[in-house]
């Protein structure tokens, strides 16, 4: 990585005069700026005071010599990454290790190589060069993602509430209209604005709750004895509104009247998402099962549905954050993929399990798992 050398500070403490004015001639002629101090102690000082971008540290010096100046360095927080390049006429083993021990970046023997010296200082700076830049992309990184959830939670949240009025407005008018009283243009586009209400709903429901649980603000708040043949039931008595729009039937099979131990709006909305798909992508007039059965101590809930299935490319795609799946139902409903991120991620905050099987035109059945609560 290719530095300017103005942009850099070198420190050079050395007690000996000849050797600091002969280091401040080669990396001032470098094009480096550079400090310099006569002993570890003032050295100390220097550095609290500047903040150099490197110190060539002497190790022989009165007063305090250089590995005791690296042990102080590595105290003091702010300036304990300072990169060091010890400068020492010892050539022994245990001095070269106590040096990095210290914490040394690197060491040069003397009497030393101009060209070497350069060499290693060029390459302390490109490294603290590569480091500052890394830290500037992640603090702007860190904002960047910030200032996207706060604008995913204020968009999700500000129009959450009236998003949700208008869909019971839109349920209400669809179930209530007398279909022979009406063009079929006319009745094609209120059940149209029926099922984009009902999306547009869900989506910001999800964004929403995806939001605040990747940025921790989501909460898994346990509920003890929780009902949960009662909890689906009512889930799909909502569901059925959406359903009847596509003459879809849902029906639930099986019983159980073991409770469980989980966070019930977590639940609920892993039902709701998994429901909405199976309509979704399912012909009109056909059927979606729910069904409950019981395996030792864990509930299975499975949600079967006999649409399109999905493509055994894409099947490994399903439930990853990084994959951006986007899909159209049977009559072109939008979906985001959302859905099935916030199920995963809700179903293991509940101690569950999900997993599915689908085989392209036959149909998918997505299942997930709850621990009985004892």
């Amino acid at each position: 990585m290719d530095i300017r050398p103005s942009d850099f500070t070198v420190l050079i403490v050395d007690d000996v005069d000849a050797n600091v004015l002969l280091l401040k001639l080669m990396l001032t002629k470098a094009g480096y700026k550079t400090l310099t101090a006569y002993n570890g102690k003032d050295a100390l000082h220097l550095i609290s005071k500047t903040s150099p971008d490197l110190i060539l540290l002497d190790i022989m010096m009165p007063v305090m010599d250089g590995h005791e100046v690296a042990e102080r360095l590595k105290k003091m927080p702010d300036k304990k990454d300072i990169p060091v390049i010890f400068l020492s006429a010892l050539n022994s083993p245990e001095d070269i290790v106590k040096g990095f021990k210290n914490g040394a970046a690197d060491y040069v023997s003397k009497p030393f190589n101009k060209d070497e010296l350069l060499i290693r200082v060029s390459h302390q700076l490109s490294l603290v060069s590569a480091k500052r830049m890394i830290e500037k992309q992640k603090d702007e990184l860190e904002k960047i993602v910030e200032a996207r959830d706060k604008l995913y939670s204020l968009i999700a949240h500000d129009l959450r509430a009236p998003v949700g009025s208008l869909r019971m407005v839109m349920n209400a008018l669809s179930m209530s209209v007398d279909r022979d009283r009406l063009e079929e243009d006319m009745y094609e586009i209120l059940i149209m604005g029926n099922r984009l209400a009902e999306d547009t709903f869900v989506l910001l429901d999800n964004l929403l709750k995806w939001t605040k649980s990747q940025t921790g603000r989501l909460k898994t708040v346990f509920q003890d004895n929780v009902e949960i043949y009662s909890l689906i039931k009512g889930e799909l008595e909502v569901a059925e509104v959406l359903a009847e729009l596509k003459q879809i039937s849902i029906t639930m099979e099986g019983y159980t009247e073991s409770r469980a131990r989980v966070d019930q709006d977590m639940i609920k909305t892993v039902l709701r998402n998994l429901v909405n798909n199976a309509i979704k992508f399912s012909d009109r007039g056909s059927e979606v099962k729910v069904i409950i059965t019981e395996e030792g101590d864990r509930i299975i809930i499975s949600v079967e549905d006999k649409g399109r299935g999905i493509k055994s490319g894409e099947q490994n795609k399903l439930f990853k954050t990084n994959i951006h799946i986007s899909s159209y139902g049977t009559e072109k409903e939008e979906g985001s993929g959302l859905g099935l991120l916030l199920c995963k991620e809700f179903i293991y905050r509940n101690n569950g399990n999900i997993w599915f099987k689908s085989t392209e035109g036959a149909g998918s059945t997505f299942s997930f798992d709850i621990p009985v609560q004892k």
